[in-house]
């Protein structure tokens, strides 16, 4: 291509990218901003419901009742605390249960967000789809290579949306770096290096166990699903 000076290079390809990324970021800002002064007519409401109010579940319910006409009527998991906790979060007059597929039965529901054990994933999103509701799954989308097929048929057979959050697959960033990548850019690509780091483990995987973990709250066999039988865990449940 051209043989620019790297400092050139650099600076264009600067600008280039922050206007490609920033731009969007920018739009995408604005039309929030004016999405949630318009009025939202009752064809816009969304009912969703949370099946698995961990961590993740949680902070995806969080951001998706900030659109506008989007609300939490429902939350299903397994740990009692946890059932507790959502109705101090979002209110009273939603309903906890530890079975989903009391969920699953309304039909005022139109989508769940999934936040559930890697192992749950696939069926419950099976089932939620054969439900008649749209998924939102969190990451990993399974937890078997064999659980992939059954996931994506029901969506194909039951035409729901099944969406799976792993955020940095549709990253803008990402994006613009393939984009660079296969224009030529950068020239040919060599190596790549990634690093992803914490300084502590704490609230990446040695989650606090409560106090009152116990076979009476943690609902164990519902929770252990498909899995191998096992006596109650605490810090498998928790973490």
């Amino acid at each position: 291509m051209h043989s620019f000076k790297r400092r050139e290079f650099l600076k264009t390809a600067g600008a280039a990218t922050t206007a490609t990324l920033l731009g969007p970021k920018l739009h995408a800002l604005s039309a929030l901003q004016s999405e949630a002064q318009r009025p939202v007519s009752a064809n816009d409401h969304i009912q969703i419901a949370l099946i698995g109010a961990g961590g993740p579940g949680q902070g995806d319910t969080r951001t998706a009742i900030q659109v506008p006409g989007v609300k939490l009527v429902a939350v299903a998991d397994c740990y009692d605390g946890r059932l507790a906790h959502s109705k101090e979060l979002w209110g009273d007059d939603i309903s906890a249960t530890r079975d989903y597929a009391e969920i699953l039965v309304r039909k005022d529901i139109d989508a769940v967000i999934i936040g559930t054990p890697d192992h749950w994933h696939k069926q419950a999103s099976v089932d939620a789809m054969k439900a008649g509701k749209d998924v939102y799954c969190e990451k990993p989308m399974i937890h078997l290579y064999s659980d992939g097929p059954a996931m994506i048929d029901a969506a194909h057979a039951t035409k729901r949306f099944l969406q799976v959050g792993s955020q940095r697959v549709s990253s803008l960033i990402y994006a613009k770096a393939k984009e660079l990548l296969t224009a030529g850019a950068i020239g040919q690509l060599n190596m790549v290096t990634a690093r992803w780091d914490r300084n502590s483990s704490m609230g990446a995987w040695n989650y606090t166990v409560p106090p009152d973990a116990s076979p009476e709250t943690c609902d164990w066999p519902r929770f252990l699903g498909a899995a191998p039988k096992i006596p109650f865990n605490a810090e498998q449940f928790f973490q």
